[in-house]
Order: structure tokens, then C-alpha cells, then sequence
């Protein structure tokens, strides 16, 4: 196999919600493309024909990543253009694309990123916390105490830290941090980008208790301050 002679894998940016974030250079990639990578061909199905698209398909997810890998490989090795997308944002962060864009570049394959919209940026920037250092920690354990000893690890934790989590555990995983991290300031959003997007501020508990008043919904994003002083860690920021 010569590298002249493949594809180019290119990771591919999709809306967290509104259409329109959608860049005019990922859907003229999505146009081009020879296969496109997905974790869920209905979802992205739907999300194409909006699109006017209609691309051959294959589910790339979690449970599957490992076998689908070869034949990704394959595809692009015998000169075929492959994007890889996630149900919603950039594919990699919570969503699987680790093992295919290490598998490709151990091949000589060109993988190329076509950036577009991110949770975990639109998130930090409205959050009104220091986003000069940060860390995303992801979905952490669901419950119990590997949820606890996770939180743990973060007491001394001096950057801003980046959290994901459902509406069915929202509730509980502020009550984590209000017990394990103590009292910070944080910032909470869901659904963004959508039409009920919102944004709470404010100490743990008072978060707790606006989310408390009302049924959860859509995804969230938590972002809590790191334990140094206020305005300790704030500085120029760097590009992300």
C-alpha cells in the first residue's frame, strides 16, 4: 500500500443542535466523500437528508469500533475518502475515534479535521470561569464509588474543570461535587445551540437548587472552577 494511493480519513464536525453551525467546508465534505462513518445510520440518516445528501453509510460506535476498524481501513487503503462523525459535535470527545484516526496514521493514511462545533468550548465561553488552563474529565462513573473517588481526584485540581452528564443524573452529580469538591462557583448547560438553551451560574448549591425546581432535560454541560483563589488561574487565553 502506497500513501499516494489512499484516501484521506477526515474527522467532521457536526452541529450540538443548530443547523446553521454547520460549516459550508464540512458539508462540501460530506458531499465528496466516498463513506461516511457514524455511530448511528438512522440518526445520521435523517441528519443528511436535511442535507440533501445521501452517502453510503457504516456504524462506527463504542461497542463496534474495534471489528468496523479494519474494514475502515481498507476502504481508505484502496483509495476512498471517509469522514467520520458523531451524532453531535466533534468525534473524539465522548465519542469514539481514537482507535481509527491511531490505526490510520500508523498506516501512513492522511487524517485531516474539518473543526466545527464543540460542547465542551460553547460551554466554557458563556460559563464566566477562567478558560486560560482547563480539563475535560468527560462522563464520569455513573454512581457509587467510583463516582466519588473520580470527583476526589479533582479536589486539588488548580483548572477549570469540564464535566458531561445525562438529565436522569444531573441531580445527582451536582450533589456529588457539593459533598467531594465543596462550595465553587459553576456553570451549567444544556440543550446548547438549541432552541431551550440555557445557562445556570452561581455556587454549587445554588445551581442545585434552580435545577431541583424543575424536570431535567437534554444534555449538560457542567464547568466548575479549579481550587485556587478567585482569579487565580486567569491569564491569556490559548487556542483550543
Amino acid at each position: 500500500m502506497t500513501v499516494d494511493a489512499c484516501g484521506c480519513l477526515f474527522i467532521v464536525s457536526t452541529p450540538i443542535g443548530n443547523m446553521a453551525d454547520l460549516s459550508p467546508r464540512a458539508l462540501d465534505r460530506l458531499r465528496s466523500v466516498d463513506l461516511i462513518a457514524c455511530e448511528d445510520t438512522r440518526h445520521t440518516g435523517l441528519f443528511l437528508s436535511r442535507l440533501g445528501i445521501k452517502k453510503r453509510l457504516v456504524q462506527y460506535h463504542n461497542i463496534n469500533e474495534t471489528k468496523r476498524t479494519p474494514f475502515i481501513l481498507e476502504t481508505l487503503s484502496s483509495g476512498c475518502d471517509v469522514a467520520l462523525i458523531c451524532d453531535a459535535g466533534t468525534p473524539g470527545v465522548s465519542d469514539p475515534a481514537y482507535r481509527i484516526v491511531r490505526a490510520a496514521v500508523e498506516h501512513g493514511i492522511p487524517v485531516l479535521p474539518i473543526p466545527g462545533p464543540s460542547a465542551v468550548l460553547a460551554a466554557l465561553v458563556v460559563s464566566g470561569l477562567p478558560l486560560d488552563r482547563f480539563v475535560f474529565e468527560g462522563f464520569l462513573p455513573s454512581r457509587g464509588m467510583k463516582r466519588l473517588k473520580s470527583l476526589e481526584a479533582l479536589i486539588n485540581e488548580p483548572r477549570t474543570i469540564v464535566l458531561f452528564e445525562s438529565p436522569y443524573r444531573i441531580i445527582n452529580l451536582l450533589e456529588s461535587v457539593l459533598s467531594v469538591l465543596g462550595e465553587r462557583d459553576i456553570s451549567v448547560s444544556r440543550e446548547l445551540t438549541k432552541l431551550f438553551e440555557e445557562t445556570v451560574r452561581g455556587s454549587v448549591s445554588s445551581v442545585l437548587e434552580a435545577l431541583k425546581r424543575k424536570k431535567p432535560r437534554g444534555e449538560y454541560t457542567v464547568v466548575i472552577r479549579g481550587i485556587g483563589k478567585r482569579g487565580d488561574h486567569e491569564g491569556p487565553s490559548h487556542h483550543v
